[in-house]
């Protein structure tokens, strides 16, 4: 047979008594899983702002790659006109 919470004498304060200490405490462990949340929270978004700075790095990065690669084949242009010049 199950046990109850209620002691034996069971009355209407037993009963309060009892549910009083299995619901007070709930606002106190909510609230610390709550910041358990925003801390992760927190660190995802800080996460995703250092990924996003990644990226755009990698873009200039890139831009600049490219602009190099252009004046590199502009300039191979200009040698290969001026050596069939000659």
């Amino acid at each position: 047979m199950a046990r109850s919470l209620v002691p034996a004498g069971d009355s209407l304060a037993n009963r309060s008594v009892v549910l009083a200490c299995l619901i007070l405490p709930l606002p106190a462990i909510l609230s610390l899983t709550g910041c358990g949340l925003a801390e992760t929270g927190t660190a995802a978004t800080a996460e995703a702002a250092s990924k996003a700075e990644e990226v755009r790095q990698g873009l200039a990065t890139e831009a600049r790659v490219r602009e190099q690669v252009e004046e590199a084949k502009k300039k191979a242009a200009e040698q290969l006109e001026a050596a069939e010049a000659q």
